[in-house]
């Protein structure tokens, strides 16, 4: 008798249910990180806050660092990111691209606005968020060697600016700080940051 083959619709409940499981997790986590401080959280209160076992947020994220990290990729949903730097990659005048650049800062950092408390928070407590922080902006400053490189093909860098000082610049421009200054100190619309900003990539680097 041949073996009976595995019912694809189980496989398509379990990870429903773990896909269900972990956002409990990271909603949970945020609250408390948001209520309590990143620094008096502890793997046992969020694991009784999301209705699971302690070993379950240990498989899902390894730490607290992890669940911590899954909070920061996570703001800006993977496919909308993906899509903004195929465009970018795809794109043919330089100041479309940097106009891109822009919008990929001003949409992320809309995505992470309502946590930039937390993040902010955990940066001032936590030697971990900061070392998390160094590898996020390393990743974001890896990134942007295409945006830069495909100017110096066209050469359309502004004369006398290294490719090295190009990106330096692109990545400051378009870092958090920039973003959390303008829309959350003073009050500046999203649209209004994205303007400025490609406005200001575009009269700097080319």
């Amino acid at each position: 008798m041949s073996e009976v083959k595995k019912r694809p619709y189980k496989s398509i409940t379990r990870n429903t249910q773990a896909a269900q499981t972990r956002g409990r997790i990271l909603a949970s986590a945020k609250g408390l990180f948001e209520s309590e401080g990143f620094e008096c959280v502890t793997i046992e209160k969020i694991a009784q806050a999301a209705d699971v076992s302690i070993p379950t947020i240990y498989s899902l994220f390894q730490s607290k660092r992890g669940v911590l990290r899954a909070l920061m990729d996570e703001a800006l949903p993977t496919d909308q990111f993906n899509e903004l730097v195929e465009r970018s990659k795809q794109e043919k005048s330089p100041t479309a691209r940097l106009c891109i650049s822009a919008k990929i800062a001003r949409q992320m950092y809309d995505a992470e606005k309502t946590q930039m408390d937390v993040f902010r928070g955990a940066a001032l407590l936590a030697p971990e968020f900061k070392e998390l922080e160094k590898e996020k902006e390393r990743r974001r400053y890896n990134r942007q060697e295409v945006t830069i490189k495909a100017m110096v093909r066209e050469k359309s860098l502004a004369k006398g600016l290294s490719p090295t000082q190009a990106r330096d610049i692109l990545w400051a421009f378009t870092g958090r700080d920039m973003y959390r200054m303008f829309v959350i100190e003073q009050g500046w619309t999203s649209d209004e940051y994205e303007k400025w900003l490609s406005k200001l990539l575009i009269i700097t680097l080319t």
